[in-house]
């Protein structure tokens, strides 16, 4: 491992280092070898990082955990559970599977607190990210201009390029969901969700409304371009959006959102600029004829898809597309809010249901 660039660990909002190097051994060393056994052993673990209480036996911590990520803890058996309490000298108490609620820390010795909530942390944030995505920020494209335009691209591409390889009218968008994915979440529960409804709106407050100027903007979707190297091999062809007015704001207010949310522990960070695209084409909806999976699809966590992966894809050959529709005009839209979509949803107007929402104006 370079000792100058070392693993960081994203836990409650505060960035940690994970040390690989150890000066005793464990244990458990090989199961675990993020761990070190002893209450002892996190002289320097920091203590204000969460609440420590001082009761009457000793002392006592709390951590909200949606009931999904409990097992996790828990373990085969128990074992994990078991092993964290002896090897911390706690007691760790645990809700019933489904029923949300807190995970409280007893001991009689703080450090040993304080090492079990810590060790807790790393285990959730690690089993966190294998989670599939549950909910992604989206501007919503499915105006009636905008779908009866791309009506007309799906019936066009049909007529000039379905003998192209792997071409066929399974791989388009639903209309009802085009869209524009700025990035994905896991949340797990309602807690969850409202934390995530609470930031978009102090991200409205903070810095939506005065780029934004209360008004909504105004895009443009025109054009095609793909994914990957190779268009012969396309897997994904999408639509892309610029501001009419040729400014960067939507770009700005994309990418500060995701920065925000990545700052608080509710995303991860995947890219160091939102891509701004609409799928049209994707061939993961040959599995799910429907084009009910969010573009984001392709942002995912550890290539988990939850319906699909990656090996299962045909891809097709989109050379012809790209030319014959290289500059296709899609219309113009006015983005006015930003949504917390729910995945493998729909409302009454045929897009993701929406679990919050920022308006601009």
């Amino acid at each position: 491992m370079d000792v100058l660039r070392p693993i960081l660990i994203r836990i409650g909002g505060r960035v940690y280092r994970k040390n690989l190097i150890q000066e005793q051994a464990c244990q458990h060393e090989e199961e675990e070898d993020d761990f070190c056994a002893g209450p002892g052993d996190c002289a320097d673990e920091p203590c204000d990082a969460f609440v420590v209480e001082e009761t009457e036996k000793g002392f006592q911590c709390r951590v909200e955990v949606p009931s999904p990520l409990y097992k996790y803890i828990i373990g085969k058996k128990g074992e994990t559970k078991k092993r964290l309490e002896t090897e911390t000298r706690t007691s760790i108490s645990i809700p019933k599977p489904g029923v949300e609620g807190e995970i409280v820390i007893t001991g009689q010795n703080r450090s040993g607190v304080i090492s079990a909530r810590t060790r807790i942390d790393v285990l959730l944030d690690s089993f966190r990210k294998k989670q599939p995505f549950t909910h992604f920020l989206s501007f919503a494209l499915n105006q009636p201009n905008i779908q009866e335009k791309f009506l007309q691209f799906k019936e066009e591409v049909l007529e000039k390029c379905s003998k192209d390889h792997g071409v066929s009218s399974s791989l388009f968008q639903n209309p009802a969901k085009l869209h524009l994915t700025l990035g994905t979440l896991v949340l797990l529960n309602e807690q969850e969700i409202q934390k995530a409804r609470d930031l978009l709106q102090r991200c409205k407050e903070d810095f939506v409304d005065q780029i934004a100027g209360g008004k909504p903007l105004t895009v443009e979707v025109a054009g095609v371009e793909y994914m990957n190297d190779d268009p012969a091999t396309t897997d994904v062809l999408y639509a892309k959006v610029h501001m009419k007015d040729g400014s960067d704001r939507l770009q700005v207010i994309a990418d500060q959102l995701v920065e925000r949310f990545v700052a608080s522990g509710l995303m991860l960070k995947e890219w160091d600029r939102v891509k701004l695209h609409a799928t049209v084409m994707n061939t993961l909806f040959r599995k799910d004829p429907s084009g009910a999976y969010p573009s984001s699809l392709l942002i995912n966590r550890n290539n988990t898809t939850g319906k699909s992966s990656f090996k299962e894809r045909e891809s097709f050959n989109g050379r012809n597309i790209l030319k014959l529709f290289e500059n296709f005009y899609f219309g113009e839209v006015q983005l006015d809010s930003v949504r917390l979509s729910q995945r493998f949803s729909s409302d009454a107007s045929g897009y993701y249901a929406t679990s919050g929402q920022l308006t601009f104006s």
